[in-house]
């Protein structure tokens, strides 16, 4: 067998002795076999032997996750909902013992544990069920704990009647966003506190019911401070770097969904190199999410 065809078979079996693995390549490039024949026929000449030494330089652990193919060795793009949903608890903690509190769109009300020391009130206009033809879909939602079953631009409740309110992941699913942000601001005593996340951007989910794709933070720079907000705490969750590694984790769903050819094994391995490039970068990061980031995490106040 030739060193190339060695080295080939060793790639595809996954020897657990990448040290070995490391010191073929190397070999193979001091002793220039096959190489210089091959390079000598690429019309880009060199083109391979930098390939080479650029994989050479790469460190044998991370060598090991390529040909892994394992993309759960790297975590970049992972967080997006853990991130999010640390914030929202954190921020429901953080309120007052013994405030009214609507969570507006609460669908299966996943924050409602957090809500214990509060006097939580529940809404949504349960017309949702999980399925639906397009996009992502949960499978099955269940929103036999809501409290008040209506539009969330029209709450039967008074003016000023809540301590606070909780709008989360809600808005991209609104005909009329900017509409339930006034009777938010209705609903909400003066110096109450109102708690919102939404995706920046976002794939079609929970379809049909899906009318953004989702907001930036100008539209609630805008909006809250028009409608006597105070914003008391913006986040961006996420970068550019993250955000794109999230997407790039879909590629073989997508593709087995969408696509009559799916990622070969190199293209799988160069997943993996995208996915380590992503993590170091986002590790690096010095302000990406001006232009891209997974969604905002926003507390602002009421004058």
């Amino acid at each position: 067998m030739s060193s190339l065809a060695h080295l080939r078979s060793a790639v595809v079996n996954h020897i657990p002795e990448l040290k070995h693995l490391k010191e073929e390549i190397e070999k193979l490039r001091e002793e220039n076999i096959a190489l210089k024949q091959l390079v000598n026929n690429d019309p880009h000449r060199g083109i391979v032997s930098n390939i080479i030494d650029e994989f050479l330089k790469i460190d044998l652990e991370d060598i090991r996750k390529i040909f892994s193919t394992d993309m759960g060795l790297y975590d970049a793009g992972t967080r997006n909902t853990s991130v999010r949903e640390a914030w929202t608890s954190a921020s429901l903690r953080a309120l007052p013992k013994g405030l009214r509190l609507l969570d507006a769109g609460a669908g299966e009300c996943k924050f409602k544990n957090d809500c214990a020391h509060l006097n939580y009130v529940s809404q949504d206009i349960a017309i949702y069920d999980g399925s639906g033809e397009k996009g992502l879909q949960t499978g099955t939602w269940d929103t036999s704990q809501i409290d008040i079953v209506c539009d969330i631009i029209s709450i039967p409740e008074p003016d000023a009647s809540f301590d606070a309110i909780l709008c989360t992941e809600v808005l991209e699913h609104l005909p009329l966003p900017v509409v339930a942000l006034e009777e938010m601001t209705r609903l909400l005593k003066p110096g109450g506190t109102l708690i919102l996340t939404a995706p920046f951007w976002s794939l079609t989910h929970f379809a049909p019911y899906h009318y953004a794709t989702g907001f930036n933070r100008y539209f609630y720079e805008h909006h809250l401070g028009r409608l006597g907000y105070g914003i008391a705490e913006f986040k961006a969750n996420g970068n550019f770097f993250e955000s794109i590694a999230q997407e790039v984790r879909r590629t073989p769903e997508m593709a087995d969904k969408f696509s009559t050819e799916k990622p070969d094994m190199l293209e799988r391995y160069a997943i993996q190199i995208v996915l380590s490039m992503m993590q170091r970068l986002s590790k690096n990061d010095t302000g990406s999410a001006e232009y891209l980031y997974f969604g905002s995490l926003v507390r602002a106040l009421k004058a």
